[in-house]
């Protein structure tokens, strides 16, 4: 048991730097409108590290690659900290919880389709919510007519980039880690703590911006 959590922590610790040189040095803007919104690959590396080991990574990949964000090239700091955090995981870990559920092609479809279209809805809130903090000559109200147009499309792109890119990725490279004894042979039993965990998280990505919208529409914030 040891061994086994010794090689998550190692594969959890190689797949964040991962995350985090392809975060630095494959940044694109496709969204003129906002151009604060960069593409970059680190969340196909996030969800193949909740493949891999579990929802719990995901976790962790997150928060260190948007450390690693915030210090180095973003410009919104403990702000866009939060947001990449939250962005990732509301992508990879519903992924993360369905595939460790039906540990299949199917799960897998399913997992990452489910974590496209969470991240989408739940960022329309989050960007409503937190954008104006770090643009003080914008508004809430002006944030409304780009939520659609702009933001989200902006994430059915990322977001559907990052599905199709981990599905090409993760069999071919579990195959690879098996065959050379990095990784066990994937298992079909969920562990419930980390179900549990997971799940937890997820309706809280969910419920937290929902609840501070309907705090700003009735004027309390």
């Amino acid at each position: 048991m040891k061994t086994i959590n010794t090689k998550k922590i190692v594969i959890t610790a190689m797949l964040a730097a991962i995350a985090s040189v392809v975060m630095l040095f494959i940044r694109i803007n496709f969204m003129p409108a906002a151009p604060f919104l960069t593409y970059d690959p680190k969340d196909v590396v996030i969800a193949i590290g909740g493949f891999i080991v579990g929802p719990l990574a995901v976790i962790a990949i997150s928060i260190i690659v948007s450390l690693v964000e915030m210090l180095t090239v973003s410009p919104t700091g403990w702000i866009g900290l939060i947001m990449n955090i939250l962005s990732s995981c509301s992508f990879a870990l519903p992924a993360a919880i369905i595939y460790r559920r039906i540990h299949t092609l199917k799960g897998a479809v399913i997992g990452l389709l489910s974590g496209w279209i969470f991240v989408t809805a739940v960022m329309l809130l989050w960007n409503y919510m937190i954008v104006p903090l770090y643009m003080p000559n914008t508004s809430r109200e002006d944030i409304v007519p780009l939520l659609l147009p702009v933001f989200a499309p902006f994430n059915l792109i990322k977001y559907g980039l990052g599905a199709a890119t981990t599905m090409l990725i993760y069999k071919p490279l579990s195959i690879a880690l098996s065959k050379a004894r990095i990784i066990e042979k994937p298992v079909t039993e969920t562990k419930v703590k980390q179900l549990i965990v997971g799940i937890g998280i997820a309706i809280g990505l969910a419920a937290i911006p929902t609840v501070l919208l309907v705090l700003v529409l009735k004027g309390v914030i």
